[in-house]
C-alpha cells in the first residue's frame, strides 16, 4: 500500500504561528520577572497594552487595511483598463463598424457620438445612459454577416485570452461583454453557410448581436471617459478612430506654412 503524502491544511501554519507568537510573548513576560521581579509592574504594563488592543485592531483593520485596498483596486483597474483597451484596439472598434451597418435605427446615435471627442468629462455618464436607452433595430441582412463570422473566427483566440484572465472578474460589465461577444462568435462559427439563413435563424442572431452592440457601444463611452482622464493623448487616437463618425481619419491635418 502506497503511504499518502502527508499535507496540511491552508491553515495549519497559521496556527502554528500563532502558537508560536503566543508562546514566544509568554517567554519573554518570563523572563521579565524574572530579572526585575515586580509583578506588579509588569501586570500593568500587561493590562496597558490590553487595553490599547482594539485600537490597534481599528487602525490596522479598518484604516491602513483600507487604504490598502483602495490602492490595490486603483491599480486593478489600471490594469483591468489597458485590457479594454487591448480589446477595443483589436477587435472592439471593428466591431463597433461592423455591428452599426447592422442596426437600421443608428442614426441618432452615430450624430450622438461622432462628437464624442467635445464632451467634457460630466458628459460621458449622460452618454452611457444614452447608449443604455438606445433601441436599435437590428437587421442582419442590411450587413456583412460573413466578413462578420470571419472576423471573429479569426479573434477567436485572442477573445478566449481575455476571457482566461482572472483579472477580469473584477469587471463584472466587461466580462458580461465577451461573453456576448464570444456567443455571437460562435452561433456563426456553427452555422456553415450564414448566407443562407431561415427567418428563425436571422431574428436569433439579430438578438444576440443586438444583445453584445449595446454592451460593446456602452463599455466604449465608458473606455473613452476613462481615456479623456487620465490619458489624452491615448484618448486622441480614440476619437480619430471612432467608428461612429464617418468622417473620422487617423492622419493629423497638415499645418500650414508658417503656423
Amino acid at each position: 500500500m502506497i503511504p499518502r503524502p502527508v499535507t496540511s491544511s491552508p491553515r495549519s501554519w497559521r496556527i502554528w504561528l500563532g502558537l508560536l507568537f503566543i508562546g514566544l510573548s509568554g517567554l519573554l513576560f518570563a523572563i521579565h520577572y524574572l530579572i526585575f521581579r515586580d509583578q506588579r509592574n509588569l501586570f500593568f504594563y500587561l493590562v496597558h497594552n490590553l487595553a490599547f488592543l482594539p485600537i490597534n485592531i481599528l487602525i490596522v483593520t479598518m484604516i491602513i487595511d483600507q487604504v490598502l485596498r483602495v490602492r490595490e483596486k486603483r491599480v486593478m483597474l489600471q490594469k483591468l483598463n489597458m485590457v479594454i483597451g487591448a480589446f477595443f484596439s483589436e477587435v472592439g472598434n471593428q466591431l463597433l463598424k461592423r455591428f452599426i451597418v447592422f442596426d437600421q435605427n443608428a442614426t441618432g446615435l452615430r450624430t450622438a457620438l461622432s462628437g464624442i471627442g467635445r464632451w467634457r468629462p460630466r458628459d460621458f455618464p449622460a452618454g452611457r445612459q444614452l447608449a443604455g436607452a438606445h433601441e436599435g433595430r437590428i437587421d442582419v441582412r442590411q450587413g456583412d454577416l460573413v466578413g462578420l463570422k470571419t472576423f471573429l473566427a479569426q479573434e477567436r483566440a485572442f477573445l478566449l485570452g481575455l476571457l482566461e484572465n482572472p483579472n477580469l472578474l473584477e469587471h463584472e460589465t466587461f466580462t458580461e461583454l465577451l461573453w456576448a461577444v464570444f456567443h455571437v462568435a460562435e452561433e456563426l462559427a456553427y452555422r456553415p453557410d450564414v448566407s443562407r439563413l431561415s427567418e428563425s435563424d436571422l431574428k436569433h442572431l439579430s438578438g444576440d448581436i443586438y444583445r453584445a452592440y449595446l454592451l460593446l457601444v456602452g463599455a466604449w463611452i465608458d473606455y473613452l471617459g476613462h481615456l479623456n482622464g487620465s490619458y489624452p493623448y491615448l484618448f486622441s487616437l480614440e476619437i480619430r478612430l471612432n467608428p461612429f463618425d464617418p468622417q473620422a481619419v487617423v492622419e493629423l491635418p497638415s499645418k500650414p506654412d508658417g503656423a
